[in-house]
């Protein structure tokens, strides 16, 4: 059998992407099939030959060579006589090529081997293109608007048609038939009913995708985005760090007056955008993370819990906020924080904890107040709760109280020295004790300006008239025991 293949293998090569070698490995395949479906489906002797140009094809059975009059298995043997008409050097033994007469296949070999073959194509197409699109998952694709079915664009993007579904679209687009397209490659599926190549123009990696085509220091890692959130077809907020000092991570985003940032803008139709430098400090970041609005400070009321209180002016309360809460809520998104927005007058309302309470003191330059406040043992930040029901279970609920407890009588409450040592760190980290330093001053005043202390004023006994200090026990001249007490002044 001979058959000029050239323009077939060329069309399947060039229409359908299929290597020039998987396609003459069909033909192998299917000319073996359609062999072992005429002469049975154990015959193993079916050899396929390509002529050097791969533009003919040829099928032979194998088959041993035997005595005349001594064939037993006309698939697999030939007899010495019709061996030599074939090849005059032909001997007992010898196996040689029978070239196989395409006419001796019936109607149904060459449809079972037409089936064959258009199944093996459609599989190695499609897994030739699931490999192709596969490792192209995450890039943008350009191709054009065919149909709409159901809310579901398919676009034409060369080899195979991708789909855009609704939920993937932008509120803000509108398409037409031939309408160009711009998507990103989310998803490759391949299943029993084929390929499906899924687009987003949704994804916040569309926007990085974006952006890197846009920014050569994102292309380059100069410029690195550290997260994207995003309300399509609204807001994107974006993070971006360098890891060059001279090179502004922000600036290099926006672009000399903005040229980048604009075309960035122009492909999602108007959707706003918030480029931001990222901080690993949450307070610095929460800030950057309300951006356009401005905020006055960040308090951290449970880190544990990412929960984040930040302070506004009355004028930005609306912008940090938003409309229907969407900057904060993408400012949520971008910080992992859950941030409440409040102004200076709301939050003295609030009642939050002792360590909130010294953050905002601190942000008003009111710190002595705040440290007057706190006086109790459980109001003081990061102490450890289980020493603080220890003590209440014993009574002590002031820090005074604590204070004037020796060391032997604490212990005796059931504290260890570790404990009662980490509890003394946190209250001289948090309270500044000023009452025995201020009598030292005025003592250390005192002496040095002559003037004598309380304690060397001279009395006069009341039995005998001697003159006596408050530092004697006993009158020097009549012996009689002294005592000193003194009256508070009104």
């Amino acid at each position: 059998m001979a058959t000029d293949m050239s323009q077939a293998i060329r069309q399947l090569n060039q229409d359908r992407g299929i290597p020039e070698e998987l396609i003459l490995r069909t033909i192998e395949d299917t000319l073996i099939a359609a062999y072992r479906h005429r002469f049975g489906k154990n015959a193993e002797n079916a050899v396929v030959q390509f002529d050097e140009d791969n533009l003919e094809v040829s099928l032979f059975a194998k088959k041993r060579v035997v005595e005349q009059d001594g064939v037993y298995d006309p698939v697999t043997e030939i007899d010495l006589i019709e061996a030599r008409e074939l090849n005059t050097d032909a001997d007992v033994g010898d196996e040689i090529l029978v070239e196989i007469d395409p006419k001796q296949f019936d109607r149904i070999a060459v449809q079972s081997a037409k089936q064959t073959t258009h199944q093996t194509i459609r599989d190695i197409q499609k897994d030739s293109l699931y490999s192709e699109f596969k490792g192209k998952e995450g890039e943008i694709i350009i191709g054009y608007y065919q149909r709409e079915r159901n809310g579901t664009i398919y676009v034409d993007i060369g080899k195979m048609e991708g789909i855009l579904p609704k939920k993937y679209q932008s509120p803000r687009e509108i398409y037409h038939v031939n309408d160009r397209i711009k998507a990103l490659i989310y998803e490759v599926k391949k299943d029993n009913n084929g390929l499906q190549i899924v687009l987003s123009r949704t994804h916040p990696e569309f926007v990085r995708a974006i952006f890197e085509l846009e920014v050569p220091e994102i292309y380059d890692k100069t410029v690195e985005i550290h997260k994207i959130v995003r309300e399509p077809g609204f807001r994107t907020k974006l993070a971006v760090y360098s890891n060059r000092e001279d090179v502004d991570p922000v600036g290099a985003c926006v672009g000399l007056k903005g040229v980048r940032i604009q075309a960035v803008i122009k492909e999602l139709e108007g959707e706003k955008i918030d480029i931001l430098k990222y901080d690993p400090d949450p307070r610095r970041f929460i800030k950057n993370a309300l951006s356009p609005a401005e905020v006055r400070d960040v308090i951290i009321l449970d880190e544990a819990k990412k929960q984040a209180l930040a302070v506004v002016n009355d004028s930005m309360l609306s912008l940090a906020i938003g409309k229907q809460g969407l900057n904060v809520r993408l400012a949520n998104k971008l910080s992992d924080w859950m941030i409440d927005v409040k102004t200076e007058s709301q939050f003295a309302e609030m009642d939050i904890a002792a360590e909130s309470r010294r953050a905002v003191s601190e942000l008003f330059g009111d710190t002595e107040s705040y440290e007057n406040e706190i006086s109790r043992i459980s109001e003081l930040p990061n102490v450890d709760s289980k020493v603080v029901q220890i003590l209440l279970n014993n009574g002590v609920d002031l820090i005074e109280d604590f204070i004037a407890l020796s060391q032997e009588e604490l212990e005796s409450k059931g504290l260890s020295a570790a404990e009662l040592d980490g509890l003394r760190k946190v209250i001289e980290d948090n309270i500044e004790i000023v009452e025995e330093d201020e009598e030292y001053e005025e003592e250390e005043k005192a002496e040095e300006s002559g003037e004598e202390s309380a304690e060397t004023e001279e009395y006069e006994c009341p039995e005998c008239g001697a003159k006596i200090t408050v530092d004697m026990a006993t009158c020097p001249s009549c012996g009689i025991g002294l005592s000193f007490e003194y009256e508070e002044e009104e």
